[in-house]
């Protein structure tokens, strides 16, 4: 795999017998506290669940979406599908310390919503902790054209998130790099 390309991941890729599921794993615990612990079984359940889940280099970051069909019992995703008949929920999107300010993430959201333009998806939709607050992430969405659609104190009330969502149809503010 050439540096900073994009890779889908499967459920297989993500068991903790390879490499790759190893990393995943460290990556994502690494951040867990905006993310969620994850243990390796539940890794590659949800990652046999995604819409799209995907790496970028040598996993430079990482994307983990799903549809409304997904089953999946996150109180967040499951907030999202009683309002919305038809979406993308970003569960977790991480970029590595050593890979910060080359526009990974941007590059995954960007992949993301074509991907889901093509599926007829009709809104992208995703959550951002407001205690602890997540001021990078709040002002990386609203560039990109997400706009707030509710709040929650979820996980016995050690979180509260914001709900965002964004209709497939905005262009978004943040160019891509050539």
């Amino acid at each position: 795999m050439t540096d900073g390309e994009l890779r889908s991941v499967t459920s297989k890729d993500a068991s903790k017998m390879q490499p790759l599921g190893k990393a995943l794993l460290a990556l994502n615990n690494g951040h867990a506290q905006q993310l969620s612990w994850l243990e390796p079984e539940r890794l590659e359940h949800l990652i046999e669940q995604a819409f799209l889940a995907r790496t970028i280099g040598n996993l430079d970051a990482f994307m983990l979406t799903f549809d409304q069909d997904a089953r999946y019992d996150s109180p967040n995703f499951l907030w999202f599908r009683a309002r919305y008949p038809r979406f993308v929920y970003v569960d977790r999107i991480v970029v590595a310390s050593s890979a910060r300010g080359r526009g990974c993430a941007r590059r995954l959201y960007h992949d993301m919503f074509e991907h889901a333009v093509r599926a007829e998806h009709e809104r992208v939709v995703c959550e951002v902790n407001m205690s602890p607050p997540n001021p990078v992430s709040d002002a990386f969405h609203a560039a990109l054209g997400f706009v707030e659609v509710g709040t929650a104190s979820v996980y016995d009330g050690s979180r509260t998130v914001r709900y965002l969502s964004r209709p497939l149809s905005v262009p978004a503010a943040i160019s891509m790099p050539r």
